[in-house]
């Protein structure tokens, strides 16, 4: 078998490179590219084409399939590295002043649960 023949692999298997392949495009690989990082992405999930035989079968890792949302796509890529980084820099702010909000928010509440909790004892006794 030549190398880059196709036909080990099952037709679930072309099909997602496929797709894979049609997203790179949407995003502005040239075809070439896509096709092979599609090939890439499907043999780093399947392991590569089939093989026959009971007990050959191997789970399907989806993990490099959603490595590529997480790199960001043609949106992220057209912005300036500034726009970018004061977008971090707001993200960061955000989460840091929302972090100390809600650990505030859990405390009281817990602190009323606790004094309720002791009201109701010290009444009964």
């Amino acid at each position: 078998m030549p190398r880059g023949d196709k036909s080990s692999y099952t037709a679930k298997q072309r099909r997602q490179a496929r797709h894979i392949e049609e997203g790179y495009e949407r995003r502005g690989v040239p075809r070439a590219e896509a096709e092979r990082r599609a090939w890439a992405t499907e043999n780093a999930m399947s392991g590569g084409g089939r093989k026959s035989g009971s007990g050959r079968g191997r789970k399907t890792n989806k993990g490099p399939a959603k490595k590529g949302g997480r790199k960001g796509g043609r949106a992220s890529a057209r912005r300036s590295k500034s726009a970018r980084s004061a977008s971090a820099r707001k993200a960061a702010a955000t989460r840091k002043r929302r972090a100390g909000r809600s650990s505030t928010r859990k405390r009281s509440s817990a602190s009323r649960a606790r004094k309720s909790s002791g009201r109701s004892r010290s009444r009964r006794s």
